[in-house]
């Protein structure tokens, strides 16, 4: 009796391994099978996510096969602990596997966010508080000081808080400034670290050409070392619109001769504030400027600009630049009546 007990407890035991055995199989299967799905797809892993929410939002979505199975899995590999948030591009045909590698790999898909030279810390924060891909919102008493943001290509994940990028691009800006304050050249007019950026905003402002920069920073050291006044028109701008987008017309006579900490036409040396945020090059620009004996520069029409030394040239730069304008206001008229 006991010898017929112990050989039925025997055989119970086996066909249970084997039942065990073959569910494990049958799982393990399940979890290296090819996928359904024919497309790839782009699956988000949130913020604060639980591994049974993400389980049942890929089945929904047709991703895996089984929430259960792929759960267990997870859970005995042990990487239902190791989410990682963002979005992730799961290729088509993944299997169980495949995915449970993805979502716990951190490999999200990156985007982008370009912010170019010479926006304000204004207009930077428009331009975030309006990108659907970040979140947390850029409140007016929240806007960096002027200059204090380092213009470039960041890369960013769904969910990104603003705040933080806004971080990331105050460390750079204040890394790029002092590695340059560091490298200045010797005897320049400029007293500290937040007046080499001022003079680099105002430099922004005045040329898009890279190979002018160095040229346009010496004649405004120029200026300063003779006690000239900067007489620059992004000056008088950013005294209109406190850097709150752009003006959208010409300057005025009366804005010209109107006494305001930005109007350089008036005050002496540099205004009190950046005008906009400027890149590394301006920055570099600013404090290792080309030698030149040039204080007058104007527009030449190319993009570019025409320097002078001696008011006499300037005066005929001014002249020829004039005639272009002309030019092209009249050629503008024809078009229009056409």
């Amino acid at each position: 009796m006991v010898r017929h007990f112990a050989s039925n407890a025997i055989t119970l035991l086996i066909v249970a391994m084997t039942l065990v055995g073959g569910i494990i199989a049958w799982g393990a299967s399940e979890m290296t099978s090819p996928g359904d799905f024919v497309e790839d797809a782009i699956f988000e892993v949130r913020k604060g996510d639980k591994f049974q929410a993400v389980s049942e939002r890929l089945a929904e979505s047709g991703l895996i096969s089984d929430a259960r199975i792929f759960r267990i899995s997870a859970r005995y590999s042990g990487d239902d602990g190791r989410l990682k948030f963002g979005e992730y591009k799961v290729p088509a045909y993944s299997s169980m596997n495949e995915v449970l590698a993805l979502v716990t790999s951190g490999k999200a898909l990156a985007y982008q966010v370009t912010i170019p030279e010479g926006l304000t810390s204004w207009q930077i924060v428009q331009r975030l508080n309006e990108e659907p891909l970040l979140t947390g919102e850029i409140l007016d008493k929240d806007i960096p000081p002027e200059g204090s943001l380092a213009p470039n290509t960041y890369s960013i994940s769904k969910g990104d808080d603003r705040q933080q990028l806004l971080r990331r691009m105050t460390l750079a800006q204040h890394q790029i400034l002092t590695e340059a304050w560091e490298l200045r050249a010797e005897g320049l007019p400029l007293a500290s670290p937040d007046e080499a950026l001022i003079l680099a905003s105002i430099i922004e402002k005045e040329t898009g050409e890279k190979a002018e920069r160095k040229i346009v920073s010496s004649v405004f050291i120029n200026r300063l070392n003779l006690g000239m006044r900067l007489q620059t028109d992004p000056t008088v701008i950013y005294g209109v619109t406190k850097g709150k987008g752009t003006l959208g017309r010409g300057l005025r006579l009366s804005e010209l001769r109107t006494k305001t900490e930005y109007n350089t036409y008036v005050i002496e040396g540099l205004p009190p504030t950046p005008i906009a945020n400027p890149g590394r090059a301006a920055i570099e620009a600013a404090l290792n400027p080309d030698s030149t004996d040039y204080i007058f520069f104007v527009a030449d029409g190319t993009g570019g600009h025409a320097f002078a030394i001696t008011i006499g040239d300037h005066n005929r730069n001014v002249k020829a630049w004039r005639k272009i304008e002309a030019q092209r206001r009249a050629e503008k008229a024809a078009a229009q009546g056409e």
